[in-house]
């Protein structure tokens, strides 16, 4: 609408006021529409590429499912002995009882409770007892001589009810040898460690490591269990394991992400305020950005199962880029010229930089990566979203006849000052890009970061305690893992007992501390059939029996629960991994059995790996092979990595032709596209420079400043050699990168190292974008009329 058009001024503030309603109004009704579907996922396989050899397919399903994500470590300290094995017992008993725990351990459980009533006749085929002793009269005889002393013991309480039925006390045999081989020692019959001055707890939970939500209230209960064990007592609590530090990280990241959110709205209000001298600036500059982030949560709700938290949480710092699109439009007006003709004339631009900064992030759907879908999906909608809103809306609601910036004194001179600077010529910009290339390349440190545990925003002496515990109760090595693969389960528990005398052999030479795999619980078909070939018949064992038992103090009827025990083993069919099925049991075989429609998988936990040399020519030797997790990781990381720089390669060839198809002209697209490139390079070798190893996040974040880059860089071109145009060009860029450069700076300080990772790098592409887009892409001011932009 032209000036000569427009209605009188209260009329067109009212209609402004009405547009800018209705516009928050429809956000409103967006979010109460999108928040029901929104599911929040934290499950970080979805950052991971699809594993492409069955190391790194196994280091993605432990590293959610298995039982190593699950186990949380408890220590109890601060009192006497006594008191924390009173407390120890008390805690146990209540998590036992929790559901939201599967296996809770503390050296004082009897373990009769792995094996439930229905299943207990099994106890003859699942012990090893038959493998080298008879039902005879004579071991008959020699197992009740034995229960007659039992009684006479301390353990008699725990004993006689077990008589009737297990005379040769195999449920203990068993609860024993399902013990850890490598368990800390017991004091007033829980663990303790080694100087007696902890009692130790290890529990695992039924959600999965990768849970944040499931691990919270896992964590909440124990937290909750042990004040109530406490009472009045000086005890404290340690918690270690994946799921407590996921619950830290969480909470962590949620308090840095609300100060430093904070700290952005905060400085993005005072800034936009200070540059345009209005209140109004802030509030219309926002309406864009939370137009694209609700598109953005939106297209993501609609086209996946759920969204990941790192997808909200990155994906709003990336589309912080849109608000530059205001800014742009906000810097551009003058009187006389429409804010409608204002937005017609920069969208060329505005429209060249959000296409390519949207091209460069659609190379992420090939990346073979859900989470990186879906952050390349929330990105392009909601910078597609926040520029539309800026063409189209935005002009509605800006006062028609504001101030020209160009008329500011201090960027008058700030521009005076800045066309003194030479321009960088061709030779300067290769030189750079030498420079740039050599301390990149020959910087001492790696170039890439590997290793995923340095990510890790875990402190180093929770780490260390971790560490500590886990030495204290023998908890199984979380970097290396013996596999055994088969057809079926059957399969591979038949080679996990051929496996067991080397493993044992490997123990007594030192080269492991200790093993647990799903044979030690569920022995093979073959095994059990074995064992029942040894169990007598009902009649010889019933002769048998009496003949012990006329040389006892016993009744022969009171061991009639036992012949029926027998005999239902003898004929039973042989027990499966099935049959386990909610028992605890269950929760150490389905641990160590992976299983699916094409094959099986037995897996060995390892202790005190000291010799993985020779523990892996055993395992070669016997069809089985030790596996590295985080050498898997690495090469998981690896690959991720090449993938992505293909992605990245084709984003440059995509950015190139459509920055060609808006300019048209060889020199200008050189122009523009120099200082991005230069700035990529430079970021890189002070990155490498400082010893930085540059990572996934540090690529994404490059993408990021180079999109900043981008939009510099045309803007300046696009403001020509008119000194007016160059002066508005300029107020608006300072803003964007005073505004962006103040954000990712406050990243930089977070400690979590993903956010220090991106908030460093953006911050340095703002400067080098910055900079290198005066020298390079401006031009000098020939005339200065109040031209159009």
């Amino acid at each position: 609408m032209t000036p000569s058009q427009s209605p009188g001024p209260g009329r067109d503030s009212r209609r402004r006021l009405v547009l800018a309603l209705s516009w928050l109004a429809l956000l409103l009704l967006a979010a109460w529409w999108i928040a029901p579907r929104l599911q929040l996922s934290g499950d970080l396989r979805k950052f991971m590429p699809s594993a492409q050899t069955p190391a790194q397919k196994l280091l993605i399903d432990e590293l959610g499912e298995g039982p190593g994500s699950r186990l949380l470590l408890l220590a109890l300290s601060g009192a006497d002995a006594e008191t924390l094995a009173t407390q120890s017992t008390a805690l146990r008993e209540a998590l036992a009882a929790d559901t939201r725990f599967v296996l809770v351990a503390n050296g004082g459980e009897a373990g009769l409770e792995a094996i439930p009533d229905r299943l207990r006749p099994y106890r003859y085929l699942l012990s090893s007892t038959l493998d080298t002793e008879s039902f005879d009269a004579d071991y008959l005889g020699a197992q009740l001589d034995a229960r007659v002393q039992d009684l006479g013991s301390p353990v008699a309480a725990l004993i006689e009810p077990l008589l009737p039925a297990d005379p040769t006390l195999e449920t203990l045999v068993l609860a024993e040898s399902w013990q850890p081989e490598t368990a800390p020692q017991r004091l007033h019959g829980v663990w303790f460690d080694a100087a007696g001055e902890r009692a130790l707890l290890a529990v695992q939970t039924h959600a999965a490591g990768f849970d944040p939500t499931g691990q919270q209230q896992a964590v909440a209960a124990i937290e909750t269990a042990f004040a109530n064990a406490r009472g009045d007592s000086s005890s404290a609590l340690t918690m270690t394991g994946p799921g407590v530090f996921s619950v830290e990280v969480g909470g962590r990241t949620a308090r840095e992400a609300g100060r430093i959110g904070t700290l952005d709205s905060v400085l993005f209000a005072l800034l936009l305020a200070l540059a345009y001298r209005s209140w109004k600036a802030p509030l219309l500059g926002a309406l864009p950005l939370a137009s694209g982030g609700l598109a953005g949560l939106a297209a993501v709700a609609l086209g996946f199962d759920g969204v990941h938290g790192i997808t909200v949480a990155f994906g709003f710092t990336l589309i912080g880029v849109a608000q530059d699109y205001p800014i742009h439009l906000f810097s551009h007006q003058r009187p006389g010229l429409s804010p409608w003709a204002s937005a017609r004339a920069l969208w060329p631009t505005l429209g060249t930089g959000v296409l390519a900064t949207c091209i460069a992030y659609l190379t992420f759907m090939l990346s073979g990566v859900d989470g990186l879908r879906q952050l390349a999906v929330f990105t392009i909608a909601g910078l597609g979203t926040a520029a539309l809103a800026t063409r189209f809306l935005l002009p509605g609601l800006i006062d028609p006849a504001p101030r020209d910036v160009a008329d500011l004194p201090w960027l008058a001179r700030a521009w005076s000052r800045l066309a003194r600077w030479p321009r960088l010529g061709v030779a300067g910009g290769l030189a750079i890009a030498a420079l740039a290339i050599a301390v990149a390349t020959f910087a001492p440190k790696p170039f890439w970061q590997n290793d995923l545990s340095k990510l890790t925003p875990v402190p180093a002496d929770a780490l260390a305690e971790d560490a500590r515990l886990r030495h204290e109760l023998g908890a199984p090595d979380v970097r290396y893992l013996i596999t055994l693969h088969g057809s079926d389960t059957q399969a591979v528990l038949r080679a996990s007992e051929q496996l067991l005398p080397a493993l044992r052999e490997l123990r007594a030479k030192g080269a492991v501390a200790g093993f647990d795999l799903a044979a030690r619980y569920l022995p093979s078909a073959a095994t059990q059939r074995a064992r029942q070939a040894g169990l007598p018949d009902a009649g010889a064992l019933r002769a048998s029996l009496e003949t012990a038992v006329a040389a006892s103090p016993f009744r022969a009827d009171v061991f009639a629960p036992f012949l029926a025990d027998v005999e239902a083993a003898r004929t039973a069919a042989p027990l499966t991994a099935d049959d386990l099925a909610g028992t605890a049991l269950a929760t150490r075989v389905d641990g160590l059995l992976l299983r699916d429609d094409r094959r099986a998988t037995a897996l060995v936990a390892l202790s005190g790996l000291a010799d993985p040399a020779a523990v892996a020519a055993v395992a070669t030797h016997h069809g089985a092979q030790l596996l590295d997790l985080k050498q898997a990781s690495e090469s998981l990381v690896a690959e991720y990595r090449v993938r992505l720089l293909w992605a990245l390669a084709l984003a440059a060839l995509l950015l190139l032709a459509v920055v060609w198809a808006s300019l048209r002209v060889p020199r200008r697209v050189l122009r523009v596209l120099a200082p991005m490139a230069l700035t990529t390079l430079l970021v890189l070798a002070v990155l490498r420079a400082v010893g930085v190893e540059l990572n996934l996040f540090h690529l994404v974040a490059l993408i990021l400043a180079a999109g900043l880059g981008l939009d510099y860089a045309l803007f300046f071109d696009h403001a020509g050699d008119d000194r007016d145009s160059q002066l508005r060009a300029l107020h608006a860029i300072i803003v964007c990168s005073a505004i962006t450069l103040l954000v990712f700076a406050l990243l930089a300080t977070s400690s979590i190292p993903v956010l220090r990772a991106i908030g460093s790098t953006v911050a340095l592409g703002v400067l080098g974008n910055f900079v290198l887009a005066l020298l390079i892409v401006r031009r000098p001011a020939l005339h200065a009329v109040n031209a159009s932009p």
